[in-house]
């Protein structure tokens, strides 16, 4: 027996582009019966990383797979096939390592390997929706002689860093002189619409960075990143919205930005003290936009999915201002669009008026000696909705690793 023991040093979310590094231990218990002659041999071990994709058949027409199924493993097979058993399609994938060949260990015995890879920068993010789902795993793949392969899978999380229009502001930043970065950021279209400020140079924080002996080139990008996310969401600007009907003007919202990280918190303030139509209850909702592109449709003009991760409801009759918070989940998915579905976040606000005017049967006394005010039965209301479009960006992936469903060890015994 030999337990396989995969260790992600730094946690199980990364960004792409960053180079993913994982220990496996490969170990001979030692037990009471434990003898000379109870050594154990392994021919081989190997491991890749691979992006795997569902597409749920009711909402997603999709073309045949080219790539050969593997469900079935020959008792003498040596043919390393990471996603094999998998369920969806692979559609990324890396070139397999060989960690070591015959590998003999004594009892008590244990012997450990680095793989490292540097997770590619045009592949999905990691995603789990209504619609489709893209799931990353770094597989190990082990072998006794004349014994079927033993897989172990190791899940994590993916985070991709979009923006394209930027490209050329970044360029011109003296301590953005990273190529795996600029490259992420030219293949993917997620912040052109931002522009960033030319004339502000942000560093990273520490600054002996440059100075590390050795340092890989890689090792900066989740730093880099997380300045450029920093200034991306940083900066604020006051942006007013008339709130009407057809019947007048209700309220006025306020909100201070529309470009946030996950793990931040919508905030915004509504002031009904100037409008013409009293305003009875709202509600808000920090919601996502799952769409299937046209040509992948089942059905022509099939609605899109909707998932709510936050929601504030507040009855606010007589009420002159009030405000809402709602936080963005670190293990939500950020703004992205792939050939097949693009992932879009929303405020949804829905609002109930009186449909009445002002000053009518909004309240009625009692007769006794202490007034009492207390609220209608009865009365006509109007709703209506609207929808305010906001930009999600990934945060710090050290930050969303302490909420990660994943763990960062895995083991299989063989």
């Amino acid at each position: 027996m030999i337990e396989v023991l995969a260790k992600l040093g730094r946690g199980p979310v990364f960004l792409a582009g960053e180079v993913l590094e994982c220990v496996i231990t490969f170990t001979n218990p030692l037990s009471a019966s434990s003898t000379s002659a109870s050594s154990e041999m392994l021919a081989w071990a190997s491991a890749q990383i691979h992006c795997q994709f569902h597409a749920s058949e009711n909402r997603v027409a999709l073309p045949p797979s080219d790539g050969s199924k593997h469900d079935v493993q020959a008792e003498n097979e040596t043919v390393f096939v990471p996603n094999r058993g998998e369920r969806g399609q692979c559609i990324l994938s890396t070139p397999p390592k060989i960690l070591f060949c015959d590998l003999r260990l004594d009892p008590g015995e244990s012997k450990s390997y680095s793989y490292c890879e540097t997770l590619p920068i045009d592949g999905p993010p990691s995603f789990r929706g209504q619609s489709v789902k893209y799931v990353y795993k770094l597989t190990i793949g082990c072998q006794r002689v004349n014994s079927p392969i033993k897989l172990l899978r190791v899940p994590f999380r993916v985070l991709v860093l979009h923006g394209k229009a930027a490209l050329r502001c970044l360029q011109t930043w003296s301590w953005l002189q990273h190529p795996a970065l600029l490259m992420a950021l030219t293949f993917s279209p997620g912040l052109k619409d931002y522009q960033f400020p030319q004339d502000e140079a942000v560093a990273p924080s520490n600054p002996f960075l440059e100075e590390e002996e050795g340092l890989k080139k890689d090792s900066r990008l989740a730093d880099l990143a997380t300045e450029l996310l920093m200034v991306a969401t940083s900066r604020r600007s006051l942006h007013l919205y008339n709130i009407s009907n057809t019947r007048g003007k209700v309220g006025t919202f306020c909100i201070f930005k529309t470009v946030y990280k996950i793990g931040e918190d919508v905030i915004g303030t509504f002031n009904f003290s100037e409008g013409d139509i009293p305003c009875l209850q709202f509600s808000v909702s920090l919601q996502t936009e799952e769409s299937i592109q046209e040509e992948f449709q089942r059905r022509r003009g099939q609605p899109v999915s909707f998932s709510t991760h936050a929601r504030h409801q507040e009855a606010c009759l007589h009420t002159a201002q009030s405000s809402f918070s709602l936080p963005i989940p670190l293990s939500s998915t950020p703004g992205f669009t792939t050939n097949i579905v693009s992932l879009k976040w929303r405020l949804h606000f829905e609002f109930v008026t009186s449909g009445e005017l002002a000053g009518t049967c909004l309240v009625r006394g009692s007769q006794s000696e202490a007034i009492t005010w207390t609220g209608v039965e009865q009365m006509e209301v109007d709703t209506f909705s609207w929808d305010l479009p906001i930009k999600v960006l990934p945060t710090n992936p050290i930050l969303a690793s302490y909420v990660s469903q994943f763990s960062s060890t895995n083991s299989i015994t063989i």
